[in-house]
């Protein structure tokens, strides 16, 4: 591994670890907040990452992925919801589903703010090679934060069982179309895969992640 994957992976892994176990906590807590205590009883209602990290999914993916050369991405354990301790199942499945993209769109403006607010002008202040050695790849962590927030925010809103999407499109739908769609879920991953596959899911993916950079604030000075 040379010295630009590895210096690639430094800047990337934390931003994409935190990205992740954001995303599922977040699924939890709100769930845990409107009735059902899986997560919190299952010791999921921690930032700790360790307890939430998929071996092929946080560690063997991105590695495979930074070897290739492609774009880094990786996901975590789903935090377990249990619909049954809902008040409304139909709601409050869609609510959960919804946080975790809504948490990541809100880490994609925090670290853009970090950059504006912090990191530019301290490099501008200080302006030295000691300082540019620890703000530029700081700079391109929290630039990739963005980057891979968005993307997993537009990633999981595609209407897809079981992504997040897909929940909160059952959670919009009357119940005959909810429970037509839902029928659908067995399948759902040989579904995704096929939009990925296929090239499809850009479509989706694409058009999604542009809508969600409206909302970043100084999105465009960053890239």
């Amino acid at each position: 591994m040379d010295s630009d994957t590895i210096r690639q992976l430094i800047i990337s892994v934390p931003a994409l670890v935190f990205a992740i176990t954001f995303h599922e906590v977040s699924h939890g807590y709100v769930a845990n907040r409107l009735g059902d205590p899986t997560a919190r009883l299952m010791g999921r209602l921690t930032l700790n990452p360790i307890k939430h990290i998929d071996p092929v999914g946080t560690v063997l993916l991105p590695l495979i992925l930074t070897a290739m050369g492609g774009v880094i991405f990786g996901y975590a354990k789903p935090v377990p919801i249990n619909p049954a301790n809902f008040r409304d199942s139909k709601r409050d499945m869609a609510i959960s589903a919804a946080a975790g993209p809504i948490t990541n769109v809100l880490l994609a403006i925090l670290s853009s703010l970090i950059i504006m607010i912090i990191i530019v002008p301290a490099m501008n202040l200080l302006q030295s090679n000691i300082a540019n050695a620890f703000f530029i790849p700081l700079y391109g962590m929290f630039k990739f934060s963005i980057q891979i927030n968005l993307f997993l925010a537009a990633l999981n809103l595609m209407p897809v069982l079981p992504l997040d999407g897909g929940r909160v499109l059952v959670g919009l739908l009357p119940y005959k179309q909810a429970a037509a769609f839902s029928r659908l879920e067995p399948y759902g991953l040989i579904i995704f895969f096929g939009l990925i596959f296929t090239g499809i899911a850009k479509y989706f993916i694409i058009p999604i992640y542009l809508l969600l950079t409206i909302l970043v604030p100084f999105y465009d000075k960053i890239f």
